[in-house]
């Protein structure tokens, strides 16, 4: 179990227990009435959750960063690996000046569009300063959605493999 808040989420410890409760999801409410979220595409798509992305793209650059082996996950923290701290310092992102704020280093904050973890703490915030100060994202003003700009799109899909 992981406390979130008032939340709580709980994991399925194997496939056939995600299969059993998938079928009785179909027969509780019919195979033709699948989950649509009302949540808007742009907010869904990118967006701040306190000082950190949110959204699609922060949920899969967290998917991406486990994929190579940048970030090591635990339920409470995570940690950077080696070459984690290289790719990001190509990045701009000073991971022992991060390590040295005050505030919890890194750990997985659960996306409440997606429903997987993305990256938030001093981490999080860093890579959020990156990609606005490189123009990958753009802020609104009025809200906490983040657009994608097209440099952006270009740039997330060249060095993390993600399309947007």
């Amino acid at each position: 179990m992981l406390a979130q808040g008032k939340h709580r989420y709980y994991s399925l410890e194997g496939a056939h227990t995600a299969a059993a409760l998938e079928a009785l999801m179909v027969v509780a409410v019919g195979p033709d009435n699948r989950f649509i979220s009302a949540t808007p595409q742009r907010l869904r798509a990118a967006r701040t959750c306190y000082d950190h992305m949110a959204g699609t793209i922060a949920v899969a650059l967290h998917d991406r960063f486990e994929q190579r082996g940048w970030v090591v996950l635990a339920p409470d923290a995570y940690d950077i690996t080696p070459a984690g701290e290289r790719a990001l310092a190509a990045f701009g992102i000073d991971i022992e000046a991060t390590r040295a704020l005050r505030r919890r280093f890194a750990y997985g904050c659960v996306d409440w569009s997606e429903r997987k973890p993305h990256i938030a703490g001093a981490l999080g915030a860093a890579l959020l300063r990156v990609a606005l100060k490189r123009k990958w994202l753009i802020q609104d003003l009025d809200s906490r959605a983040l657009r994608v700009t097209r440099s952006g799109q270009r740039d997330l899909q060249r060095h993390f493999g993600i399309s947007l």
